[in-house]
């Protein structure tokens, strides 16, 4: 039986308050500001629902288990690294620059599930892998497998592969601080777990040989002048603050604002494609930076890692970066998916309004990292948009990612395939592993963290932020409040919550009215319901309408609540039709289909072959629009749509009923067309 730490947090805030600083610690102080709301963390929320508890089964059965096998190519690599270290170069390692990185989110996700579900094996087995891990440390705290055993010589394309010929010589693409970025948010996970510090420590020894490195200078790198210079991929920005939060340590918090500020400052990339000053925002200081650009993943990590910064340091400018960034994703960049990064090549944003459809990218990646920014921004301003776009990107792109049955995968995520043109790096459907495997070990670390995200508080607020059926205890000083939620969301359109405060109490009970209950499927500019369905949400107290004031985006009730009070909540969940801008040339002519948060698509195994054929000549009238519950087969209890549409046959049109599903679920029974964007033709 181990035992678990005292203070757990949220693991996308990872710590409002810190734990006992470690051994390592500096004298240090800590920061006195923070985000509005604090999460209640995921392993406080009780899920026990029909959508998101499966799925927390399948990850400790399957997806994980799974993803540790697929690694250990990576294990074997730090095992070579540790042997060489000891003295036997008889057998080197492969180089790679970020194989090490798929293992540790592999094993973030582990330790997540550990931290709800004890399980004596798989932490026998953390155990072992994080011995090879401390192994292949130099005793300077170094860690890199290639630049260790030197096999990174032998590969001078592009400096070495990528990585450079030795340490720290090639920041921009080696991927160094990247991996280990990845490396202290596992450890982090599984030191609150476990309790079991071996592992936290190598983080700290890494992240203490790094400030040494590249902010004061060691003789034994870059011939002892400080590196100064930000990573290519950013990722260890963020994880630092989480290191911060957890030891109390502000040598990582500043380390954290020192790598944002020399963006764009220090090193300026002047070259083209993946040395283009853009394509690592290193095209300016983040401070300037006012629109999406580059690769989507390492943009999406940059601006959580401002985000987490700016709130503990107070910094303004960062916050205001982030809001001229925000407007041009949601206004001009982002699929109605959630997807970041149309553009293959640089996996990265393209011009505003470029969003195709087949040929788009969208990487699982990017759309993980899009929930990871917004939910950010939802404690930073305590505006329910932001979880609007995190809720969007998370129930469709993201969880297109993966599998119902947890070992199959997207890279890529179109809104558009015909069933033959290969997409997914050489597949044209799911591919059971990638030879870079960012994507299914992000999805392993990332469905474990989303109860964390469904309550918060602030001040004398409780709020609900996404919905499932769950119950948590929330902290306020007034007194602790218990809530207890049952929905059958993001299918049901009802609600029911009981609120119990130990005794009377008065506080405000804040709860999101998603924009897709409103007035348009996602925030921004790049959508809009074709038509207005009168189907307002409502609210009741015991029974009682409750005339609930909207404030940026949460109906909020004030009152003092009694043990039991019973709140419903109705969101109405009509199927929608959704038209883009005129902007966006490729959607031109087209709607897609939506209900409650899900993007539907057509897939021909529904429609008796490629949807392509299919067209609509108007929009259904919502009588002929019949939603239903599939009740057989890998898609049973999801609900589908269907309604009348035209089907092309020669040079005639002829009526037929056209089938969608939730565009996450597609993909499940074999490879074959699909399309989100339905043509409009008159």
């Amino acid at each position: 039986m181990f035992v678990k730490k005292i203070c757990f947090f949220s693991v996308i805030l990872l710590a409002i308050t810190a734990c006992a600083p470690s051994e390592t610690e500096q004298t240090s102080t800590t920061s006195s500001s923070d985000y509005q709301l604090t999460p209640i963390p995921f392993n406080q929320v009780d899920l026990a629902d029909d959508f998101w508890l499966p799925r927390l089964k399948t990850q400790k059965e399957v997806l994980v288990p799974f993803a540790l096998d697929k690694t250990r190519p990576a294990v074997e690599n730090l095992k070579k690294a540790g042997k060489y270290l000891s003295g036997d170069t008889t057998d080197l390692p492969f180089p790679h620059r970020y194989i090490s990185s798929d293992l540790y989110k592999v094993m973030e996700g582990a330790a997540l599930l550990l931290m709800e579900n004890p399980d004596p094996a798989l932490e026998a087995r953390m155990d072992s892998i994080i011995d090879i891990i401390a192994s292949a440390q130099k005793e300077d705290g170094y860690l890199y497998v290639a630049h260790t055993t030197g096999v990174s010589k032998d590969h001078d394309h592009w400096g070495g592969g990528g990585m450079g010929d030795k340490p720290y010589s090639f920041v921009v693409h080696s991927h160094e601080l990247y991996n280990m970025g990845h490396m202290y948010e596992a450890a982090i996970a599984y030191y609150q777990a476990t309790g079991k510090d071996q592992w936290l420590k190598v983080a700290e020894k890494n992240a203490q040989h790094i400030n040494r490195v590249f902010f004061e200078g060691d003789p034994n790198y870059n011939g002892g002048e400080p590196v100064n210079q930000a990573p290519g991929h950013e990722e260890i920005e963020l994880a630092l603050v989480k290191l911060y939060r957890v030891t109390g340590n502000k040598l990582y918090l500043d380390m954290a604002q020192k790598f944002l500020d020399i963006r764009g400052k220090t090193y300026v990339p002047d070259g083209e494609d993946y040395l283009s000053p853009t394509y690592a925002q290193q095209h300016k200081p983040v401070v300037e930076q006012d629109k999406a650009v580059g690769h989507a993943v390492r943009a999406a990590y940059l601006y959580s890692g401002m985000a987490d910064v700016g709130a503990l340091t107070g910094t303004d400018a960062y916050n205001e970066a982030l809001d001229k960034i925000w407007h041009d994703i949601v206004d001009t960049k982002m699929h109605i998916t959630g997807g970041l990064g149309a553009m293959h090549g640089i996996e990265g944003f393209g011009p505003e309004y470029v969003l195709p459809n087949k040929e788009a990218y969208n990487e699982t990646c990017a759309a993980v990292g899009n929930v990871f920014f917004n939910y950010r921004m939802f404690l930073l301003h305590k505006d329910a948009r932001f979880l609007d776009v995190a809720e969007v990107a998370l129930y469709n792109n993201a969880l297109a990612g993966v599998n119902l049955e947890g070992n199959e995968f997207f890279y890529v995520n179109p809104l558009e395939a015909d069933g033959e043109t290969d997409f997914n790096h050489g597949s044209p459907g799911r591919s059971p592993w990638f030879n870079t495997a960012c994507c299914p070990s992000n999805i392993a670390r990332l469905i474990p963290q989303v109860s964390g995200m469904m309550y918060a508080h602030g001040g004398e607020d409780i709020y609900l932020a996404f919905y499932a059926s769950s119950s948590t205890t929330v902290p306020l000083s007034g007194g602790e409040v218990d809530i207890v939620q049952a929905s059958d969301y993001p299918f049901d359109e009802n609600l029911l919550l009981t609120v119990s405060p130990k005794k009377p109490q008065t506080f405000s009970l804040k709860l999101r009215i998603p924009s897709w209950a409103r007035d348009q499927f996602v925030p921004g500019e790049l959508y809009d319901y074709v038509q207005t369905i009168s189907a307002p949400w409502s609210v009741k107290v015991n029974e009682e309408n409750i005339d609930a004031a909207l404030e940026d985006g949460f109906a909020t009730i004030t009152r003092e609540w009694q043990p039991g009070d019973e709140v419903e909540l109705y969101l109405p969940m009509p199927v929608r039709f959704n038209q883009c801008l005129e902007q966006v040339e490729a959607n031109r002519n087209r709607v897609a289909v939506t209900r409650g948060p899900l993007v539907y698509c057509a897939e021909g195994i529904d429609n008796g072959g490629a949807v392509q054929r299919f067209f609509m000549d108007k929009t259904p009238d919502p009588a002929t629009v019949s939603v239903s519950v599939m009740d057989t087969g890998i898609l049973e209890n999801i609900t589908q749509i269907d309604f009348p549409a035209m089907v092309k046959n020669g040079d005639e049109a002829m009526e037929e009923r056209l089938t969608l599903v939730p565009y996450y679920a597609w993909n499940n029974r074999g490879d074959g067309s699909m399309m989100v964007w339905i043509p409009i033709e008159r």
